[in-house]
């Protein structure tokens, strides 16, 4: 259990992320019929001494976090986006189906508080259909971005899909949602990701959200190769995490297991731990956190 004092820096962290006026888009389109099945776009705004006027802007991708769940949807990731837009990015935020029904039985569940989370497989088929429909959705919402220059990140949850999306070219044959080749990626940043469900699944994050995630105990083996990042390496695609040392959602560990993986299957992945941060300053545009995240962006987008 952390100490008190751990306990109240990451609830001030937390009201501080989350604090910030929601930030409204450009634009939004469908890639599906479902409410959730919806891109939000924000053109970029002048920032950037790399970036002239009237010249392509890099396209960042966001995914949000919220352990898949219901409660949690895009909107508190707008600061972000916003964020990202005012440093001269294109931005793209995605929303997706997540967990809304009765709770799933297992660890995290036992006092009803905890709803479910994610959808199987409704979740991944979301995030698959939004990348593929993202192209054509982005040229015509934002004309000023650089489809060449994409960059998919997300937090927490977020992160898990990012890698996850960016990994679906080795995904098991049988795999819906497998591609035949690798995205077109100038890289991803994950930040503070639920990236080794094992590890996760060890240290309780998110109220064991991606036991959850994959449909409970009786399906956690057999559908995690379709699902886990850690098990879907190498992707030969430049891959950044970036990691509060003082997370206490989704603790560190996690992602020092996906980077140990990623270099077991031959893979380097960029791993920057932040001391004396946790899990929501990664996304809180008032934290020196944050610069650090979109200069991880930045070193891949331009």
């Amino acid at each position: 259990m952390p100490d008190d004092a751990a306990a109240a820096r990451a609830a001030a962290e937390e009201e501080s992320a989350f604090s910030h006026p929601p930030v409204d888009p450009d634009a939004t389109a469908a890639y599906g019929d479902h409410p959730d099945q919806v891109i939000d776009f924000y053109a970029p705004r002048p920032g950037r001494d790399s970036a002239p006027p009237g010249s392509p802007a890099p396209l960042v991708v966001l995914l949000h976090g919220g352990a898949w769940r219901a409660r949690y949807d895009r909107r508190h990731l707008t600061p972000f986006a916003g964020h990202l837009a005012r440093q001269g990015f294109a931005v793209a935020s995605v929303e997706y189906r997540r967990g809304g029904g009765p709770p799933v039985p297992g660890p995290g569940t036992d006092d009803g508080d905890v709803p479910p989370a994610g959808r199987w497989p409704d979740t991944f088929d979301d995030v698959a259909a939004a990348m593929d429909a993202l192209p054509a959705l982005a040229r015509e919402a934002l004309p000023q971005a650089d489809p060449r220059r994409t960059v998919l990140s997300g937090h927490s949850a977020g992160g898990h899909l990012a890698l996850w999306a960016a990994a679906r070219h080795v995904l098991p044959a049988d795999a819906p949602w497998r591609t035949d080749s690798p995205a077109e990626l100038r890289g991803v940043v994950a930040l503070a990701p639920i990236a080794d469900f094992e590890v996760a699944e060890e240290l309780g994050a998110c109220a064991h959200a991606s036991l959850q995630l994959l449909g409970g105990p009786e399906h956690f083996a057999g559908r995690r190769p379709y699902a886990d990042p850690a098990l879907l390496l190498p992707t030969g695609i430049a891959t950044t995490v970036v990691q509060g040392r003082a997370d206490l959602v989704v603790p560190p560990r996690v992602a020092e297991a996906y980077a140990e993986a990623a270099a077991k299957a031959g893979e380097m992945v960029g791993l920057t731990l932040l001391a004396d941060v946790g899990h929501f300053p990664l996304i809180d545009p008032a934290a020196d956190a944050c610069a650090v995240a979109t200069e991880e962006i930045a070193q891949l987008a331009w």
